[in-house]
């Protein structure tokens, strides 16, 4: 498990760091949201512990835009103890809220149960970056924002991303996603990859087109 450490104070963040390592946890840090957040784009995080006092550009902020690049666990960390900061921030999307000053064997305490949480949570969805498919609602959202699609359309990208950087002919595509139940024209996939691409927005290009055969999603 790997651990992202944001704050703007050295010594904060050299105990967090610490108590990561001695709980196994891989540490990284970042001395503020700016830092954070090109980190994020970089590398795969399963949690990150996020100061909400920050220069340059705060927790919050930060926040936003980190959940934009990964749908990663937050934990924040803060000295600003009033209600609407705490209900703003779990708007937000954040895990946990810990008051400053902290005890660091609690906060490991709660980035274990924020990371079974989404060890769980992980079971029931499919990701790649801010495209997350929820495989028990059967809803997808792109970089946080739900989108709407049809029932074929989330089988077809549930089993384009399932199956991600292989090439799928149509009908392989028609047989797994079509059950073996569609006896008209493989020209159905191309227009359901058209619908599937133009509704995922941003990530559209990852569905790829291959030339005398049929599709793939190029991770």
């Amino acid at each position: 498990m790997k651990i992202l450490i944001v704050d703007d104070e050295a010594n904060i963040r050299e105990v967090v760091r610490e108590y990561c390592e001695l709980s196994g946890y891989d540490a990284d840090e970042a001395q503020d949201g700016v830092e954070a957040i090109e980190k994020v784009k970089t590398t795969h995080y399963d949690c990150v512990i996020l100061d909400v006092m920050m220069p340059t550009l705060d927790g919050f902020s930060a926040c936003k835009e980190i959940k934009k690049i990964q749908d990663v666990p937050i934990i924040m960390l803060s000295a600003r103890c009033e209600e609407y900061d705490k209900l703003y921030a779990f708007d937000l999307g954040i895990d946990d809220y810990v008051i400053k000053p902290f005890s660091p064997k609690e906060l490991m305490a709660r980035v274990k149960v924020v990371l079974e949480r989404g060890s769980h949570r992980e079971k029931n969805t499919l990701s790649y970056e801010g495209l997350v498919v929820d495989l028990l609602g059967r809803t997808v959202s792109v970089d946080g924002e739900r989108v709407t699609l049809t029932p074929k359309e989330i089988d077809l990208l549930i089993y384009l991303m399932n199956n991600k950087n292989i090439a799928l002919s149509r009908q392989q595509l028609l047989e797994e996603v079509w059950n073996y139940d569609y006896f008209g024209d493989d020209r159905t996939v191309d227009t359901h990859i058209k619908m599937l691409r133009h509704n995922i927005g941003a990530y559209r290009d990852h569905i790829v087109t291959v030339r005398g055969m049929g599709y793939k999603f190029e991770a």
